[in-house]
């Protein structure tokens, strides 16, 4: 793993404006930074980054069923009872699942560390499957690497065959959603929406304030027709929490990411995953923690349910602290701090994607913080044949 200098393309900010990429640029700061990229060998993308990502899914996806059979389990999720069942009964039906992010601290060599999974809404999806795409064609063509440089990003084409296989199973007619003043969160919906497009499905997008609910607890769009399946980007933990998402249980609505993701996308996850396979070499030791009491050096407190480093405190081994602000409280875990790769003022962590239980590529965020946080920006990547060693620029 190296990191690059690059001069950036005199264009790009255009290219970004021509694909509807619309967050490059977040409150004057730049998201996009094509200053430098990362690079890595085949064999580290394939053995440390690829292989582990699938099993760490796999060992994910066995957990569901030790979760709904376990009240206890459940509680210390923070799940709300009133959605148990539903969720148990979408597990049940293996309600189909279109994909996920998990978070790792990667440094160029093994092996890779879990720090989450971003398994219900996950973002920087636009910027890994597409963009990063465009950056390395157009250096390609401009001569800066080699025609035979690649990068891991078949995102697009696993998220049209995923879209493919579980057409027959969706209910129609099927919304898109997010927050209508996202730029970032509509960005990242109405790059799934063509790619359901692209895989033939006949689809709609419509803001989350604009959907209804009837008085017999149908979710409705604009012209108070029933939706059949909502892919939405608002957090399922939140959905529980508004007036309406009393009725998801009964309102007949399937959901992409559906239900049974509240349990993966809870942190809670990882303490579970540490239960079950104690010691495994790209798990980092982690316990149900009730935040109540000091944190000790070499440890990691984050929320159940927080997004973007909100809430995160960490106590370094050194002694020193971090902490970043935000909405979230509630019960937390504790995780083993483990060093992001620091590259110059860059913690970099990598994002691991995963559709259709396949891991298909990769995206990397850059923060000056150890907390990586919404304002870290997003920074490309290749695959080169020549390893080069280790390096900080």
């Amino acid at each position: 793993m190296r990191r690059l200098p690059l001069a950036e393309r005199p264009n790009w900010r255009q290219r970004a404006d021509e694909c509807g990429f619309a967050f490059h640029t977040i409150g004057g700061e730049p998201y996009w930074d094509e200053t430098h990229c990362y690079a890595f060998t085949l064999a580290q993308i394939e053995e440390d980054i690829e292989a582990p990502t699938e099993k760490l899914h796999d060992m994910a996806l066995d957990l569901v069923d030790d979760v709904l059979r376990d009240e206890s389990l459940l509680r210390q999720l923070d799940i709300p009872a009133a959605y148990w069942d539903w969720i148990a009964e979408s597990w049940r039906r293996r309600d189909p699942h279109l994909y996920g992010r998990m978070d790792l601290a990667y440094a160029g060599r093994g092996p890779a560390k879990l720090l989450e999974l971003n398994y219900d809404t996950p973002t920087s999806l636009f910027e890994a499957a597409f963009f990063q795409w465009q950056w390395l064609d157009d250096h390609m063509a401009a001569g800066t690497f080699p025609l035979a440089t690649d990068q891991f990003n078949s995102i697009y084409e696993s998220l049209v065959e995923a879209f493919g296989t579980i057409a027959k199973d969706l209910q129609r007619p099927l919304y898109f959603a997010a927050v209508r003043d996202s730029a970032e969160d509509q960005g990242t919906i109405d790059y799934l929406r063509d790619c359901a497009v692209q895989a033939g499905i006949e689809c709609a997008a419509i803001a989350i304030e604009d959907i209804g609910v009837t008085d017999d607890g149908r979710y409705t769009d604009l012209d108070d027709r029933a939706i059949g399946t909502l892919c939405k980007l608002y957090p399922l933990e939140d959905l529980f929490r508004e007036p309406f998402g009393q009725y998801l249980p009964s309102a007949g609505m399937q959901l992409l990411e559906p239900p049974w993701k509240a349990v993966l996308s809870n942190k809670g996850i990882l303490p579970l995953l540490w239960q079950r396979h104690h010691g495994h070499p790209n798990l980092l030791e982690a316990h149900f923690d009730d935040g109540n009491g000091p944190l000790p050096p070499g440890w990691v407190r984050k929320p159940l349910h927080s997004r973007e480093g909100a809430n995160v405190r960490i106590h370094l081994p050194d002694g020193r602290s971090e902490e970043a602000a935000g909405p979230y409280a509630g019960p937390q875990i504790r995780q083993a701090f483990h060093p992001l790769p620091r590259f110059g003022d860059d913690n970099v962590v990598l994002g691991s994607w995963v559709v259709g239980d396949r891991a298909c590529g990769i995206g990397l965020r850059a923060d000056r913080s150890v907390i990586t946080r919404d304002s870290a920006r997003f920074i490309p990547h290749v695959i080169l044949a020549d390893d080069g060693g280790v390096f900080e620029a």
